[in-house]
């Protein structure tokens, strides 16, 4: 089972409905015990880091969502489901994340020109990860819109960067934990192609 966190920060219908094209049944819950089962985690999210990590321990999502991660089994984390993997989200204050990546999630802090938040198409620069198995290449143009992005303390974590008045941590892979900053599901051809491979 294809579980799609609910936590009431938006976005899953869109997630749903990109599993659905690619012929894969996915259910949305904020069950925790739905959540615990499932054999497959994906983690979207917009909004503030602090407000979503209060959602999902009110829920009673956080530990599932760790024990599955600890377990090593298959999780794809999108925009907000990448920044709350790390220790610290520094959106409106402190916030502690889920602590499953060391780090920390910060404003972007630009050159004059670039605007906040980064909003719309951009190329990803893969390393680390076998772009021919994923059937993605750094031609691919992907679509973000986010003020906010992970800084991981140990490169090796770090599965593709992107360039927007400098280069940020824009993916993240540890066995079968797998997230992007950017929106698949709304990233076309590309999109899906990377979200299939994870279904697959």
């Amino acid at each position: 089972m294809v579980a799609i966190v609910d936590y009431g920060s938006g976005n899953l219908r869109s997630v749903q409905k990109a599993c659905e094209r690619l012929g894969h049944t996915a259910e949305i819950t904020a069950d925790p015990n739905r959540v615990a089962e499932a054999g497959r985690i994906i983690l979207p999210g917009v909004g503030a880091f602090g407000d979503a990590m209060r959602e999902l321990r009110a829920r009673g999502l956080e530990e599932p969502i760790i024990a599955h991660l600890r377990a090593d089994r298959p999780f794809f984390g999108i925009c907000m489901g990448l920044q709350l993997l790390f220790e610290t989200g520094l959106e409106g204050g402190r916030h502690a994340g889920l602590g499953v990546l060391e780090g920390d999630v910060v404003r972007f802090d630009l050159p004059a020109g670039f605007k906040v938040p980064h909003m719309g198409w951009n190329t990803v620069s893969w390393s680390g990860v076998d772009g021919a198995r994923l059937r993605i290449t750094d031609q691919d143009h992907f679509y973000f819109v986010h003020a906010y992005h992970a800084r991981p303390t140990d490169p090796d974590v770090v599965a593709a960067t992107t360039e927007y008045g400098g280069p940020f941590c824009s993916a993240v892979r540890r066995g079968r934990l797998f997230a992007t900053q950017f929106h698949p599901e709304k990233s076309q051809a590309a999109g899906l192609r990377l979200l299939g491979s994870f279904l697959a």
